[in-house]
């Protein structure tokens, strides 16, 4: 087989598939039983918005099975990253966690969402409160500098149950602190809150709890949500979602939207429990 023969032989990395990309996946790392992270290859014409999500998933029975996922990484990266937790009997997650580098992925063409900066007004503070695998959007936003242009500091804080699952998080931010592009504006504005609920910890409680009972602005050593300098981001669980939703409207919180941007904004399809 001649040297041209053998490159046509090899399947290219990023495949069109009608209404999806299949996409080669790099890179899979397991962090708990129940959470793993994985890697594709970026399809050269596929364009995002950070903190939007997209349709991903596999080819069963001749068919797509597919659920939203945040897209993981940031918008100027050459690679599109996803975090997940694991469902045993979950109709996608079930299959998806034991994927391995060559295998393929599907990916939407169509990315979409409400948690994106375009939906918030101007503020001073950018709170992005997060449980679980919700913390993923904020993994893309983290990583942007136009986040750091816009806001004075940012708050990102991550709540899970027990503190093996907070690795993601922990690693993901000294990664971002230590990055050539946005590491120095990440440590003069980023700072980085965690809580458990299951185990003990430096801090225990649900992020919801934290903010009532002002604990959380007693350990970041800041004021309470105020609408006036405050803009908030919230991914999670659905009733974490919606808990939060009340306490920032109960606030004076206005929320937003693509179209009417406002003071906080909230995931509107997150990948969370049996996917």
């Amino acid at each position: 087989m001649t040297q041209a023969a053998a490159a046509q032989a090899i399947p290219p990395r990023v495949i069109e598939t009608g209404a999806f990309f299949s996409c080669e996946v790099d890179v899979v790392i397991h962090y708990t039983d129940q959470l793993f992270a994985f890697r594709v290859a970026r399809p050269a014409s596929f364009r995002f918005r950070a903190g939007e999500f997209v349709m991903i998933g596999l080819e069963r029975e001749g068919k797509p099975l597919l659920r939203a996922y945040s897209i993981a990484s940031p918008t100027w990266d050459e690679g599109l990253d996803f975090y997940s937790i694991k469902v045993a009997d979950g109709a996608l997650t079930s299959r998806l966690q034991h994927i391995q580098p060559g295998d393929r992925v599907l990916v939407g063409r169509k990315p979409v969402g409400t948690l994106v900066t375009d939906a918030l007004k101007p503020g001073r503070r950018l709170y992005m409160l997060s449980t679980g695998t919700g913390i993923a959007p904020f993994a893309s936003l983290i990583r942007e500098p136009d986040v750091y242009e816009r806001f004075d500091e940012v708050v990102l804080t991550h709540t899970c149950r027990t503190q093996a699952e907070l690795a993601y998080g922990r690693e993901l931010v000294a990664a971002v602190k230590d990055d050539p592009l946005i590491g120095e504006m990440a440590r003069e504005k980023l700072m980085h809150f965690t809580s458990v609920t299951r185990e003990d910890g430096p801090v225990t409680g649900r992020i919801t709890d934290l903010i009532e009972s002002g604990a959380l602005s007693a350990h970041i050593g800041r004021e309470p949500l105020d609408p006036s300098v405050d803009r908030v981001m919230v991914c999670g669980s659905a009733a974490m979602l919606a808990d939060l939703k009340a306490l920032c409207e109960a606030r004076g919180f206005i929320e937003g939207s693509n179209a009417a941007p406002g003071d906080f904004v909230v995931e509107k399809a997150f990948a969370g429990e049996g996917v």
